[in-house]
């Protein structure tokens, strides 16, 4: 069932807990994350980064478009980090149903105009906008541009400031995260408490991007904080990766070819990561909360008692 990305976020924001976001960029990332899912009952975001999107063509939203209609699961198609206002509104005519706008290296003047030049053509189409505020580094495969020592937190008044300015429906902040993976001699400087500042300012769903490798506990907290929406790439790839590889070193190469042959063991692998996420978001047969005709009170978000059930050796 597509839906909307606010849609999603707002019953995740009153009852505290957190949608994931997977950038599954490939058929088969997709449709174990589905899988997943659905076998969980876990309401989520298939995000796609415009250079995926230039990978797989726009054929694929067509398809992952068919697949969420064709499930009872509440899911968004969002387009991840809109580099420009064209971008954004070409997601919107392929019928995805959120788009990020992320000018957030920009000016702030030029983030603002920019995020509400999109927030007009977005809501007038029924579609959800996400925007960005500081700085979230990006590691890429090497340390080449990594921010840590120079991370630009999300300071809670420029937030407010920002959403009253836009009307945007959700706001990724800066807690010293970044997207990628963290060279082995990087140590992020994260502060979870600096989400329970900007919820304290503004009452609208909050996004913690670059989730991949960063310690579990500190993941939970920023969610019992007030994240809402968490975005998972590198951690399901990975996953991905490594058992494509072993795959290929035990076979033949001269008969290792078909597809269906290929793929199966790296796409369960890749549930092994989703299983484990939809646990840490709090998201676990969340779907009920979307068809209920009255209020649900949730029990509230207990960092201890979560790890102790899940991560405990």
């Amino acid at each position: 069932m597509l839906v909307s990305g606010d849609r999603l976020l707002q019953v995740a924001h009153k009852n505290h807990f957190a949608i994931p976001a997977y950038n599954a960029g490939s058929g088969q990332l997709f449709t174990a994350t589905l899988e997943k899912c659905i076998q969980m009952q876990s309401p989520f975001i298939m995000a796609i980064h415009p250079t995926e999107l230039e990978f797989l063509r726009d054929s694929f939203a067509a398809q992952v478009i068919d697949a969420i209609n064709s499930t009872d699961l509440p899911i968004a198609l969002h387009l991840d980090h809109g580099a420009s206002y064209e971008q954004c509104i070409h997601a919107i005519h392929l019928g995805f149903t959120s788009v990020m706008i992320d000018c957030s290296k920009d000016s702030y003047e030029e983030n603002v105009a920019i995020t509400q030049k999109v927030v007009e053509a977005a809501h007038a189409t029924g579609v959800s906008v996400e925007a960005e505020l500081g700085t979230i580094a990006d590691t890429g495969n090497d340390v080449a541009g990594h921010l840590t020592d120079n991370v630009q937190y999300t300071k809670p008044e420029v937030a407010k400031d920002f959403v009253e300015k836009t009307g945007i429906d959700s706001l990724a902040i800066a807690i010293g995260t970044a997207h990628g993976l963290y060279p082995k001699d990087v140590t992020p400087k994260l502060k979870p408490e600096i989400t329970k500042a900007v919820a304290e300012a503004i009452d609208i769903p909050l996004v913690l991007h670059g989730a991949s490798n960063n310690p579990d506990d500190k993941i939970a907290e920023a969610i019992k904080y007030g994240i809402n929406k968490i975005n998972i790439s590198s951690d399901i790839k990975i996953a991905f990766a490594q058992e494509m590889r072993k795959v290929m070193d035990e076979g033949d190469p001269a008969e290792l070819r078909e597809p269906k042959i290929l793929f199966p063991r790296p796409m369960i692998e890749t549930q092994k990561i989703v299983a484990h996420k939809n646990h840490l978001c709090n998201d676990v047969d969340r779907t009920r909360l979307y068809f209920a005709n009255e209020d649900v009170n949730e029990i509230p978000y207990d960092i201890k008692n979560f790890q102790e059930e899940h991560f405990s050796a």
